[in-house]
């Protein structure tokens, strides 16, 4: 079966631990800035040096001991993302705790699950209404001992509690933790079924951490690297960021409130970004949608043909020729700046996750300037296993094994990887470990193919395999990519499961139907009205057809449903880190997947 394998570029410490390597860090660069934090919503950007960051955390862990907690609890954490997160974080682990991310979207009973199974000690939260949805469940948390609230001086108080301990009480305890011992336990987001709690331990994060910093050197670890953290860090993809630019020396910041993203981004000018597809998908449709119409929209859609046409020959062995290069500078100069402006203008590098971004965008993205790197992880592989990199990469791919990492791909497409970045299991759940933890390797679920250079592309995940009444075979996740990308559409759903053809769920996008109406010369409707209006329906049919370019007609869509509702967190429908929950739709609206197939002629 093909397997590659990427050789580690450090060595593996058995006694390394996440503070460890934050002493460190401290021992060669106290007066750097490792964190550069906004004192008010709009405000300046401050620097934070490790030197003060490492007061702060253990000042902090010193209130956490004296709260009781032992070495070996857990320590729930649920806020958006910002800079106390990241301050709590580090100084759990400097008391020899482990902590427990818990999305600050969570309802009463994706806290109590997660808090229980997990057996937290104690809770650090936001705001006090996410107090209160601990509240709403602490009769079943009998272990849970304090609730802190951070927007009620949370670390003030921990800083407090812990006046009469030392630095050195602090010391001995993460002097005691080791590269084996559990660091976090994340739950997965779910989109089916319960979420198991993934047991990640400090040597998981530090050997990937310091590959990274030397595998990916170009990106993250320039004097000049930065980047400003805006996905949750109750995800691993943004947990193993904070980690790796203490390793790298990128300098970090925190953006709470994606509504005020682009203004953000704009101040603290990032040299690389981290997204899902989702996010670039929006830039590139709000950026088609302010063109306008008339000669602007076309400027701007010539622009955007340019920058692929000129990604993709970079990738040909003779290269963009005169006309396009010309062609391509003019491009820059007229619409490309202000497009790598909306990323804060110094952005060279992207890293995108958490499912295929498409090779439309990839290629977008490189010939505007910005080379995003795609790259692939779960959270039991503690973010990425594989990643293209800027001396290889291949757009449509997700890239070579990390480095440490191994890849391999079985007789029946499963992918399995195996390195020091593996979990150790899922807690509690010793059969569900034994079923995907195999003579070290780890079966993701995901389907893919190995190249000639190692590179893997991800096809569909097993579990969402359709298989059709006439017995094709069809990944939906390619289509549904593809499909996403037209500016009115919000989510996708390909269904077809042992039924006579292959047909979509589309829910449309409140955000961009305005714009899109105005620049087609439409009244401003609703999304119901919008929904089976003609015109809107025929651009999606148009759509539909790109999309089916890429595939069989077999596999093709043939009749799509446009729903008059969202998927969105609130309801449901979508994880926090924006997956749709395939089975909860399905059954949810089952009575819509019927009706696709009411008049099956074709």
């Amino acid at each position: 079966m093909p397997e590659s394998h990427s050789p580690a570029l450090v060595p593996a410490d058995p006694g390394a631990s996440i503070p460890r390597m934050l002493a460190a860090r401290l021992a060669r660069d106290a007066r750097g800035t490792f964190i550069e934090r906004q004192a008010a919503l709009g405000g300046l950007w401050q620097p934070v040096t490790v030197e003060a960051f490492v007061a702060e955390v253990t000042a902090v862990a010193k209130g956490i001991i004296a709260s009781g907690v032992e070495p070996g609890d857990r320590v729930a954490i649920m806020s958006r993302t910002r800079y106390e997160w990241t301050l709590v974080d580090f100084a759990v682990w400097a008391a020899g705790a482990v902590g427990v991310p818990v999305y600050e979207t969570s309802s009463p009973e994706q806290v109590r699950w997660i808090a229980s199974d997990s057996g937290v000690r104690m809770a650090v939260v936001e705001t006090p209404a996410h107090a209160a949805t601990v509240t709403l469940v602490r009769d079943d948390l009998p272990g849970l001992r304090e609730v802190l609230v951070l927007d009620e001086g949370a670390v003030t108080t921990l800083v407090q509690r812990g006046t009469d301990l030392t630095d050195e009480d602090v010391a001995r305890r993460w002097r005691a933790t080791r590269a084996d011992d559990l660091a976090t336990v994340i739950y997965t987001s779910g989109t089916t079924g319960r979420p198991k709690g993934v047991e990640l331990t400090h040597g998981n994060f530090v050997e990937l951490v310091r590959n990274g910093a030397v595998g990916l050197g170009e990106v993250v670890s320039k004097p000049t690297s930065r980047t400003l953290l805006f996905m949750p860090l109750a995800h691993v993809f943004a947990r193993f960021i904070q980690v790796l630019c203490v390793e790298s020396g990128a300098v970090l910041g925190h953006t709470p409130d994606t509504r005020n993203l682009l203004p953000d981004l704009a101040s603290f000018q990032p040299t690389f970004v981290l997204a899902v597809p989702r996010v670039f998908e929006k830039v590139y449709n709000s950026a088609e949608q302010k063109a306008g119409t008339g000669g602007k929209l076309r400027l701007f859609r010539w622009a955007a043909k340019v920058a692929i046409a000129y990604s993709r020959a970079l990738d040909t062995p003779a290269g963009p020729g005169a006309a396009l290069t010309a062609q391509h500078r003019l491009a820059g100069a007229l619409v490309h700046k202000r497009l790598r402006a909306a990323l804060g203008g110094r952005a060279e590098f992207a890293v995108s996750g958490g499912a295929p971004l498409g090779e439309r965008l990839g290629h977008f993205y490189r010939g505007i300037g910005v080379h995003v790197l795609e790259g692939y992880g779960l959270t039991e592989t503690t973010a990425a296993t594989a990643v293209n990199r800027p001396e290889l990469t291949k757009i449509g791919t997700v890239g070579p094994a990390f480095p440490g990492a191994s890849l391999r791909v079985d007789d029946d497409g499963q992918i399995w990887v195996k390195g020091p970045h593996v979990f150790r299991g899922y807690r509690h759940q010793a059969e569900a470990t034994a079923e995907v933890l195999v003579d070290g390797w780890f079966k993701t679920g995901d389907l893919g193919t190995l190249d000639e250079d190692g590179c893997l592309r991800i096809t569909g995940r097993s579990k969402e395999i359709i298989v059709t009444a006439g017995g094709k075979n069809v990944a939906p996740a390619a289509l549904e990519d593809r499909l996403r990308g037209h500016p009115l559409v919000s989510q996708v759903v390909v269904v077809g499961d042992q039924r006579p053809f292959i047909g979509a769920l589309v829910t449309l996008d409140a955000e961009m139907l305005p714009g899109w109406l105005a620049s087609h010369g439409l009244p401003p409707m609703d999304v119901v009205t919008a929904s089976t209006h003609p015109q809107v329906l025929q651009a999606l049919d148009r759509a539909v057809d790109r999309a089916n370019e890429s595939v069989s007609r077999a596999e093709s869509i043939r009749k799509i449903r446009v729903l008059t509702m969202d998927f969105t967190e609130a309801n449901g429908y979508l994880t926090p880190s924006l997956k749709v929950k395939r089975a909860k739709v399905l059954a949810d609206l089952a009575a819509d997947v019927d009706a696709l197939y009411v008049d099956t002629r074709d």
